[in-house]
């Protein structure tokens, strides 16, 4: 239940080390993350939404279903969206200070612009990648960060034949660069049911698996069933994304679950979140916190509608954020996450049109499961955190 308390450091406060505790937490000042550890309980980032991100946009446009979100190397924020009114470019690039930089995309010549695209992520060489999970959305897009058309890969409306077909592609998620070796981590996951890696320079599909590593199968899979076995195939992939240490994170959303993978598809570990989840599940998408070791992996949750701050050696939810509704720190449809270089997290709403930011106010003791709906910034200081706060 998100009421459940972790009570462990709270039988720790009244201690006569309470005062020493108090103490401005920054990130990667491990003296003091390992006292507050030791003595107040578990330790996670705290955020506040920036209710000034992003500025309005030109020309009274607004924004429609947004459905991905991307950072790039400059830390600017990528946008693709769907349904926007007339005029309004399903692309759009917005700097750190909010402003809109770039505006593009849409049907266009020598390319099939999807129905309903769903991800968007900028590489190492500044490509922009799309994905789309329209009923007849089979192609992959690659434009340069000025619109231009690099490739498309797959033909609208030419499904694979099946899972293990390797000349095409079924209603893409997310997709994610690989920086080391020049491949592309393919959620080819709305009507296929898997991964497939292709070199992102041709195209070419290398490698594909299914669920815990297996051959992928499209055979129908019974209703979800919170008592029953684990299904051995995936239900659907939205998203897969590696770490710095070449660990693969897998999004079956609608099974609830996150599946690690080596680089190869060798099957790691499995987790499950808010495991009583029906419909459409709880794990929509998943963005890896900052830094070298990244510590901690933010969930998005568009079903119960928040985020989930997940420690990446454990896989344990250490608190959430946020609920279902349209005022700042709340979500509609929550379909897609991203971070960028200062630990800041970025959230996209399908349902609830709009983008949001978190900014990241440092380190501190976290009691409860459930923070509820994070507080209004108002300044770029750290909080001063204590035991109990």
């Amino acid at each position: 239940m998100k009421s459940k308390t972790l009570t462990r450091g709270r039988k720790l406060m009244a201690g006569t080390g309470f005062a020493a505790l108090v103490a401005t937490l920054f990130i990667g000042q491990s003296a003091l993350l390992n006292t507050a550890m030791a003595q107040c309980g578990l330790i996670a980032p705290h955020f506040e939404v920036d209710g000034q991100w992003p500025k309005p946009l030109p020309n009274r446009w607004a924004l429609g279903s947004v459905t991905g979100i991307s950072v790039d190397a400059d830390n600017h924020v990528w946008i693709v969206q769907s349904g926007t009114t007339a005029g309004v470019p399903p692309v759009l690039e917005f700097d750190q200070a909010g402003n809109l930089q770039r505006h593009w995309g849409g049907p266009g010549q020598g390319y099939d612009w999807p129905d309903s695209p769903d991800g968007i992520y900028i590489d190492y060489k500044g490509n922009v990648w799309i994905g789309g999970n329209g009923p007849n959305d089979s192609q992959i897009l690659k434009f340069t960060r000025d619109g231009q058309l690099v490739a498309q890969l797959g033909k609208k409306g030419a499904h694979a034949a099946n899972s293990n077909d390797q000349a095409g592609f079924g209603r893409v998620g997310k997709i994610y660069v690989d920086p080391q070796a020049n491949e592309a981590y393919v959620a080819d996951g709305y009507l296929n049911k898997r991964v497939a890696v292709i070199d992102a320079d041709s195209g070419k599909i290398k490698r594909l698996w299914g669920a815990y590593g297996n051959k992928p199968s499209d055979a129908s899979l019974p209703a979800y069933d919170v008592s029953a076995p684990p299904a051995q195939q995936f239900r659907n992939v939205l998203c897969a994304k590696m770490s710095n240490d070449r660990t693969v994170y897998v999004c079956d959303r609608a099974g609830n679950r996150l599946q690690l993978f080596a680089a190869d598809g060798t099957f790691i570990r499995e987790e499950f979140y808010d495991k009583t989840t029906k419909n459409t599940g709880s794990v929509w998408d998943i963005a890896l916190s900052s830094g070298p070791q990244q510590p901690f992996i933010y969930m998005a949750d568009g079903t119960n509608e928040n985020v989930k701050l997940v420690n990446r050696r454990s896989l344990r939810v250490y608190t959430e954020f946020g609920n279902e509704g349209r005022q700042p720190g709340q979500f509609t449809g929550l379909n897609s996450i991203a971070t960028d270089a200062k630990g800041n997290i970025y959230t996209a709403e399908a349902g609830g049109k709009r983008i949001q930011r978190f900014l990241n106010k440092g380190m501190g003791p976290v009691f409860a499961r459930y923070q509820g709906v994070p507080p209004v910034s108002h300044s770029d200081q750290q909080i001063a955190y204590a035991c109990g706060f």
